[in-house]
This record gives structure tokens, sequence and C-alpha cells, in this order.
């Protein structure tokens, strides 16, 4: 799985080392994923995770927080209030970036720190929590045996999984002023809580809590037999899959309403300044603009989706006529381009100085063992699809406002 290296900054100005996995294509969605208290992006879970989220279409971006992995700053200085900052500030770059994030993952503290950060983060359609405890503040029962000297001595060294860390009284104070219950109910999210009945670390009353508070639509999976950290790659696999197919259903779905009748509809995603949403028919892209015309080259641009379905129909109606012949032929490629000249650049055809003369160069390469006749006669075919003959013929565009209808009300 390939993952692109980046780096992005907080609310603080320290840089924070994240990575994200891309599918091959358009992502369906994407995903944020926040790690464990002192664990880092790089966890076993965390990569299987994307992986196989990855493996369905979604794209999914983790990252170390302040202090920890690849991140900088000092970690004795962050709290959970810092931890929730950081979620928001990944969320805010990977919305200029690529996409806003539609689901938001979060594994122990991580889970709580994304019940925290939900409503900060109005894309999101779902969010998941793994082995999440209720209450933030209980992550002090890990050093419990310490807490007394830090709040007395204002910082302690403490050793968490094999791991020195400095803890500090504020630490202490931040989490306890959490209070989680609210938001989970109103969370306004689908919501999907994992926990296993034989975690040592957060007990499963923790998820009973999240699950009680919260509203509907919202689902339990028991990760029956795994440990707090899913060390077991099998347990892991298991999460990652029942995660995978739950998110599919919450956030794949467009605003769309799929149209029985032929309508395409297009929608203003909100990410950068061009990105839309396509609806056809059962199908759904992202259109966009280049980076450098402003914006986010997340999808084709309208001209290319022009150019797209011209040539996708050319091919599709010589391969139709071809076998409908019984005439060999193994591939039909097609190349396109659009040009634009003003009138007065060429030969005007016309007496308006200020005409535009737009010509779409299409070229058909034929691959088999073919007579020059038939090449002859399948490059006649080409000319004859129903995209050609659209664009070749007079054609009325009626624009009217709200004219083909609100796909939401058409549902």
């Amino acid at each position: 799985m390939a993952a692109e290296r980046i780096q992005f900054e907080n609310g603080s100005g320290r840089r924070l080392a994240a990575l994200i996995n891309r599918p091959a294509g358009v992502p369906k969605a994407y995903a944020l994923f926040a790690h464990c208290f002192t664990c880092g992006k790089d966890i076993p879970a965390a990569r299987i995770i994307a992986e196989t989220l990855v493996g369905r279409g979604i794209a999914v971006m983790r990252f170390d927080f302040t202090g920890l992995g690849g991140s900088e700053g000092d970690f004795s200085n962050t709290n959970f209030s810092s931890n929730v900052d950081d979620l928001v500030a990944a969320a805010d770059f990977l919305r200029a970036a690529a996409g806003a994030p539609r689901l938001l993952i979060g594994h122990s503290l991580g889970g709580a720190a994304v019940l925290a950060a939900a409503s900060r983060i109005p894309e999101a359609k779902a969010v998941v929590t793994i082995g999440a405890p209720c209450d933030p503040s209980h992550v002090t029962n890990l050093f419990s045996d310490c807490v007394a000297e830090i709040a007395k001595k204002g910082a302690l060294n403490v050793s968490l999984a094999g791991r020195p860390f400095t803890i500090k009284r504020q630490f202490l104070e931040d989490v306890s002023e959490q209070n989680l219950a609210p938001l989970i109910a109103n969370l306004k999210k689908a919501l999907l809580v994992m926990h296993a009945p034989t975690d040592q670390t957060v007990g499963i009353e923790n998820a009973s809590f999240i699950f009680g508070h919260a509203r509907h639509p919202k689902s339990f999976v028991s990760l029956e037999g795994a440990d707090h950290l899913l060390k077991r790659r099998s347990d892991a696999a298991f999460a990652a899959d029942m995660l995978a197919v739950w998110a599919m259903r919450h956030v794949t779905a467009t605003d769309h309403v799929a149209s029985a009748d032929g309508t395409v509809y297009t929608r203003e995603t909100g990410t950068g300044r061009f990105q839309q949403s396509l609806a056809l028919g059962a199908h759904h892209c992202l259109a966009d603009e280049p980076a450098a015309v402003g914006g986010l080259d997340s999808g084709p641009s309208p001209y290319q989706l022009l150019l797209g379905a011209l040539g996708a129909c050319t091919a599709m109606t010589v391969r139709l006529y071809a076998e409908r012949k019984n005439i060999p032929l193994d591939r039909v490629d097609v190349a396109l381009q659009h040009s634009r000249y003003h009138a007065d650049a060429v030969e005007a055809v016309c007496q308006d100085r200020t005409a535009v003369s737009e010509e779409i160069d299409c070229r058909i390469s034929l691959t088999g063992e073919l007579l020059p006749e038939q090449r002859t006669r399948l490059m006649e075919i080409a000319n004859k699809c129903p995209v050609h003959r659209t664009l070749a013929s007079p054609l009325n565009i009626h624009t009217i406002e709200g004219g083909m209808g609100d796909p939401e009300r058409r549902g």
C-alpha cells in the first residue's frame, strides 16, 4: 500500500507528521484516524485498518499527535484538549489538500478525541471508536500510583508500555474537566462502537456508556478475544473488515438521489474552489479543475469529462459494429484533445472577428488483423457514435433556475 508522507501545522505552529493512503482512482471518501495514548500512526492496527479501507476505495490520513512519532513539540506540554485541536487541524489540512474527512476513526484515547472533535468537523458523516474510554481521565489509570505525586510536584517521569514519558499537572487538570456525555448525545453522526469484552486496559463498561448515550444510527461490534491494542493480526483484520463494511454504508453515499430517468446531478462539495460531486445514475465521481487554475485536481475537469464521454462512446460504437460484422478487432484506443482558436488567429469563416473556433482532435488506434476496407469502415462508424452526433448537431441547451428539480426532493 503506497503512502504519501506529509507534514501539516497544528494551531500552535508545530509541524505534525502524517501519512495519506489513497486507493487507485478517485477516493469514494476520506477518513481521518486518531491513534491511542502515547502510540503513533504506524501501529499495526492502524496500518491494517488503513489498508482495508483503501481496498474499498476510502483514502485514509493518519498522523502523530504533538510530541509523538515524527511530530514536533513536547509531549509533556500536551493534553486531551490539544489532541482534539490537533485532530481538527488535521481535518482542516485534509479538507484543503484533498477532501474533507467523512469518516473519523479513533483508537483508545483517540476514540474519545474523535468524539470530542466531531462537532468541529461538519463534513464528517460517521464516527468509529475502538476500545475508547468514555471519560478521558480514564487514561490516568495507566499511572494511577503516580497521580498524587504528579499533582504535588507538578511533573513526573512515568513509564508507559516500557517507555518514559513526562506527565504534568496540567494534563491531569485537563482530563478531569472533560465531559463527553453531552457531546455523544448530540453527535448527530452515525456511530460505530467497537470494543473487546476482554479488554484489560479500557473496560467494556466504557463502550456501554458511549453506546447508551448515543442516538441512532448507532452500531456495536464486539471484538471478542482481542486485547486493547489489537496486537494479533487476526483481531485487527476482523475489526478492519467490520469497520470497512459499516463505513461503506454511511460515508460513501453521496448527497444525491439516483435518478431513473437519466438525469445527471452535480453539486458543490464545499471543498476547494471548484470541486463538484457528480451523480451519474448509480455512479458517482468528482469533477474539479487543475491546481494551476485554483482547483485541487481531485477529479477530471469539465472538458476532460466531455472528451471522455466522446472517446468512450466512440470506442463502444466501434466495438459494437465490429462484433456485429465479425470483424477481428482486438482493441480500440481513442485519444482526444480540445482546442479553441479566436477568429483573428485563423482564417475567419464569418464576419464576426470575435468568433471562436473550437475543435476536437480524435485519434483512433485500431488493433487487430484487419483488412484495409475493414479499417476504413470502422473509422466511418466512429464518426457516427451518438455523442459525436449530438456534439456535431445543432444543440439547444435550456438553462433555467431549478429546472430539473432538486434531487433531494425528487427522492
